[in-house]
């Protein structure tokens, strides 16, 4: 297949690349940008719509096979509603596979009482209308798979907000998420999402980076988009050096984020009491312990804490607008990861590569889609789309070679 064959190309590239020390696996820089799809942008499928379709649905489905009990009850020792409870029961949501089962023992119920039109009409109704837009709800959950649309003429691409829009206002259009980490403006790794944010794609983007090369380039260099407990667990295990920015990085190093007193971050913290202190001297203890999991499984353990009382603070309508007392909830976990990111990141070290980050992986993209005019792909489908982006990378490599 061409896909296979343009993965070994873009293999050999790299290896050679590396043989020839252009590129040396210590510094990946990655980032995503949006590249929309060939699709028509203005037909989709939107998860929530498709949902809301399907409940009206089924209440209409059940308030029918409600109808056709009633009308049976004189006959129920032989037409008895067993029949489509055994299938389901009348409270629970009926599928397509059990609505045909259903129909079809409709129409054998009909063949022994022809002369029952309230009955035919009823099955004609579930037959011509309920069954196919049940089905056709089905079809299209399966095809989101979790995802909140889908374009109609290319079901692998969702809609998301593109920067690149003519309009200036941020237009829903047809795309994929693509992941591309660089070094040395060589591109060493890309993949391709349909998730729209960059968090949940960073452990994925360098499984496939490990499967393709045999190893992890040393350093890992991110944005803030990419700082969650789970990709930073993720980077330990795969003991990687970590100078991932977190989303509120930035902001720490600001005087202004440092006066905000009723921030938690800004919170004194006695781990011998286990309580933190909030400025009006009021102390917030533990309360209890909640698990939280990711769309991609994995479990944080979140700790809340509440403080005694505050109903006679008079800080409390600038610390918080719930009626109680306040309440927080921290992760340990991801307090610990900061702490080691912010320090890598702090250092003369972190701040050379966070640098080199801008310059390094945006280049890159301002290559590819401003001086080579590449926005919008040319082919449909998931497969399809990662074999045209991997022949774009390749002749990028390629290209920046000639110039060294």
């Amino acid at each position: 297949m061409l896909r296979e064959v343009v993965g070994e190309v873009f293999t050999s590239v790299i290896e050679y690349l590396i043989e020839k020390k252009y590129v040396k696996l210590e510094n990946y820089f990655i980032d995503g940008t949006k590249i929309e799809s060939s699709a028509n942008k203005y037909q989709w499928v939107w998860a929530k719509s498709t949902t809301n379709y399907k409940k009206h649905l089924q209440e209409k489905i059940k308030v029918l096979l409600d109808e056709i009990e009633l009308e049976n009850e004189k006959e129920e020792e032989e037409y008895g509603d067993d029949d489509l409870e055994e299938m389901g029961g009348k409270n629970d949501d009926v599928d397509g596979k059990q609505l045909r089962e259903m129909i079809d023992k409709l129409n054998q119920r009909l063949k022994e009482q022809p002369e029952d039109k309230k009955l035919a009409k009823a099955v004609k109704t579930l037959e011509t209308d309920y069954l196919p837009r049940e089905e056709k709800y089905e079809s299209q959950e399966n095809i989101l798979a979790g995802r909140k649309s889908y374009a109609k003429t290319d079901h692998d691409a969702t809609f998301n907000r593109m920067k690149e829009d003519h309009m200036l206002n941020g237009q829903l259009k047809p795309g994929y998420n693509i992941q591309m980490g660089t070094e040395n403006q060589f591109i060493v790794g890309f993949s391709i999402h349909q998730r729209p944010g960059d968090t949940a794609c960073l452990i994925s983007h360098l499984e496939e980076v490990k499967q393709q090369l045999g190893t992890l380039p040393k350093r890992i260099v991110a944005d803030a988009g990419y700082g969650s407990e789970e990709n930073y667990n993720y980077l330990e295990k795969e003991k990687l050096e970590n100078f991932v920015k977190f989303n509120t990085f930035h902001k720490e190093q600001k005087r202004s984020w440092q006066k905000q007193r009723f921030r938690v971050e800004n919170w004194k913290y006695e781990q011998e009491r286990d309580e933190y202190l909030c400025p009006g001297n009021k102390r917030l203890t533990f309360r209890r312990e909640l698990n939280k999991k990711t769309e991609l499984g994995y479990l944080s353990r979140i700790r809340e804490y509440e403080c005694q009382n505050c109903s006679d603070c008079p800080m409390k309508s600038e610390c918080t607008r719930a009626a109680g007392n306040r309440r927080i909830q921290i992760s340990p976990k991801l307090n610990l990861y900061r702490e080691q990111a912010r320090t890598n990141l702090l250092s003369d070290q972190g701040r050379r590569l966070s640098t080199q980050r801008n310059v390094d992986v945006e280049s890159v993209f301002g290559q590819l889609k401003h001086n080579w005019g590449f926005r919008r792909f040319y082919l449909k489908g998931k497969d399809k789309v990662r074999t045209e982006w991997g022949l774009l990378s390749i002749a990028h490599n390629i290209a920046k070679l000639a110039v060294q």
